[in-house]
């Protein structure tokens, strides 16, 4: 007589913890204390230098936050960040050390601008829409072809990334002095491209649209990580690339994946940054951005959606910088120490996750 079978339990999709922030392990609570403890340190800074810490820092919150205007401003500063930030995030949690958002978001920009400028006059959805595709295909170009070299030449993603950010910047630079450049303009800049692709606008605010499309693709790119096997192989690439081999993932696509996807996402926000705020390219226009995308990424612990709060805590520290400066007379340089101390701290809060 055949013995039955014993029942097989229901297959369970991922639950919904796995999208939160983590908080079974003390995460949220460690990056907290670890924040605080670097306004704490800044404080003692602040105070060192003969100011009164409490000044500065409600002279950074009426900075950031001290009318409509000031808090728009303060969320455009975010967005770049916000974008660029969520690609880096997902590189790293596959392993792979992307420090090249710098060069895509430049090379972002130009594909925006070459968009705009030489796209025929159509609706302002159709501008703008076109302008963004340009944007994100010029981004994953330029991380393809840090992955061509990478995986061709084998030559450390490190290397390779962090040097193609300075050849990006070099035809940024010919780029304006070419064929997208202005005639006869002081300094290197395109002409203003048509009204038709501009971001749309708040009233009141004048925070620009590309805010709300870097908190859809946060959260997009929590949905794919944790809930799609593309997710699911990425971290396992990340925790252990011989447990990926043996699962028989492919770590070349995987490369591939990751790389395209955060030069997307570093091309758009160079394009949200041109179309949105200057209405034209502009030589440095995106100068500092992609290493401050790293410093967002790890502030929120590789999570795509803990990077939005990560984004806004330095888009909303720079933002009133300049305020403490103009009104207490601290260094408006005082927030780039808050961000490196903060980083330390976290990064010493979640070693063992990463």
């Amino acid at each position: 007589m055949t013995e039955a079978a014993p029942p097989q339990s229901p297959t369970r999709l991922p639950s919904a913890e796995s999208l939160r922030f983590s908080l079974g392990d003390g995460m949220a609570l460690r990056i907290g204390v670890a924040v605080g403890l670097s306004l704490i340190s800044a404080a003692l800074l602040v105070a060192l230098s003969g100011h009164n810490p409490i000044a500065a820092f409600t002279a950074i919150a009426t900075g950031a936050v001290g009318s409509p205007h000031q808090i728009g401003a303060a969320l455009n500063r975010t967005t770049p960040y916000l974008l660029a930030g969520c690609g880096v995030a997902v590189c790293f949690r596959a392993g792979i050390i992307n420090i090249g958002a710098e060069g895509q978001i430049a090379l972002g920009g130009v594909g925006a601008a070459a968009v705009a400028l030489h796209w025929p006059g159509s609706a302002p959805a159709v501008s703008v829409a076109a302008a963004l595709i340009g944007a994100a295909t010029a981004g994953a170009m330029w991380a393809a072809l840090a992955t061509v070299i990478h995986l061709g030449r084998r030559v450390h993603e490190v290397l390779v990334t962090l040097l193609l950010n300075f050849v990006a910047l070099l035809l940024v630079q010919q780029a304006l002095a070419g064929p997208l450049g202005q005639f006869g303009a002081g300094f290197l800049q395109s002409p203003e491209m048509p009204p038709a692709s501009w971001l749309w606008k708040l009233p009141q605010f004048s925070v620009h649209a590309g805010f709300l499309l870097a908190l859809v693709a946060a959260g997009a790119s929590s949905l794919m990580l944790w809930r799609t096997p593309f997710g699911f192989a990425l971290r396992v690439a990340g925790n252990s690339r011989r447990a990926a081999a043996y699962a028989g993932f492919s770590m070349p696509l995987i490369t591939w994946g990751v790389m395209l996807l955060a030069g997307a996402l570093a091309g758009l926000a160079g394009g949200v940054e041109v179309l949105g705020i200057h209405h034209r390219l502009i030589e440095g226009f995106s100068l500092g951005f992609g290493f401050k995308a790293v410093t967002v990424a790890l502030l929120g612990a590789l999570e795509p959606v803990a990077v939005i709060p990560a984004a806004l805590f330095v888009g909303f520290l720079e933002a009133g910088s300049l305020s403490m400066q103009r009104q207490i007379g601290v260094p408006s340089s005082l927030v780039i120490v808050i961000e490196g101390v903060t980083m330390l701290f976290v990064l010493a809060a979640t070693a063992r996750r990463m």
